[in-house]
């Protein structure tokens, strides 16, 4: 009985896979920082479904809330960010971890843009107004609906007017957010004609911006500029501070 011949290490070398270099923050967390002369940049993606207090399947595609809650956090506080760009192409999700993420970013000091590609649909709606500037690309799709949810439901009075105060919660954050109208944005949620088995509307990227949902249209190379034209304010609005605290030290 013959031994097997070891490979040397040549051959070794040519079977081996090559080997690239980590990108740990965009595999863990969808997320990439950029650093110009304009400002340091975070991008971080919201992608499908938002999961909340419920684990989803492996094989769903999800933005976890526990992940991206502390990260936003940190950013506003990081003193090496200067900004933060999140690229949203979400189906919706739990809704309220989808309004704990938007809340957290609507409150941050850092200046913050969205764009929505492909799709900003359900609680993707208050997540693309959060920021201080949205856009959205022409082709991308947004879906305005009201409260709905899967499983067992308890038909008592008291359930439905749960869904009610949420959905005012939801309607109050958007209108507060953006330049629609609460009345236009009930009218949108409401509609029994666009959507073939549901109730609710579909809006394309110019009908987003003309109902007032969205800021503007546009592309990455547009959403950039936007977020640097507010970093170059944000700096603008700090070195009178900082020359006063130098003065007084």
């Amino acid at each position: 009985m013959t031994e097997p011949t070891k490979p040397n290490e040549n051959e070794e070398q040519r079977s081996a896979p090559e080997q690239t270099p980590p990108m740990q923050p965009i595999v863990d967390m969808g997320a990439v920082t950029t650093r110009t002369a304009r400002g340091t940049v975070y991008c971080l993606t919201v992608i499908g479904q938002i999961e909340g207090h419920s684990l989803l399947p492996n094989t769903v595609k999800t933005t976890k809330y526990e992940h991206v809650l502390p990260l936003l956090a940190a950013l506003d506080e990081s003193e090496e960010i200067d900004g933060v760009l999140f690229l949203l192409n979400t189906c919706g999700g739990d809704v309220e971890a989808g309004l704990a993420i938007a809340e957290l970013i609507a409150g941050m000091r850092k200046p913050t843009v969205s764009l929505v590609l492909g799709g900003g649909h359900s609680i993707g709606v208050p997540l693309a107004v959060a920021p201080k500037r949205s856009l959205i690309a022409p082709s991308a799709s947004m879906t305005v609906h009201p409260i709905r949810t899967n499983g067992t439901l308890i038909a008592a009075p008291q359930t439905y007017h749960y869904f009610d105060r949420l959905q005012e919660r939801i309607v109050r954050f958007v209108t507060k957010n953006s330049g629609i109208s609460e009345k236009k944005l009930l009218a949108l949620m409401l509609a029994a004609e666009d959507m073939a088995a549901d109730v609710g509307s579909i809006l394309y990227g110019e009908e987003a911006v003309a109902d007032g949902l969205i800021d503007r249209v546009g592309t990455l190379a547009d959403a950039y500029e936007e977020l640097y034209a507010l970093i170059a304010a944000s700096r603008a609005a700090t070195k009178p501070r900082r020359r006063r605290a130098a003065q007084e030290k």
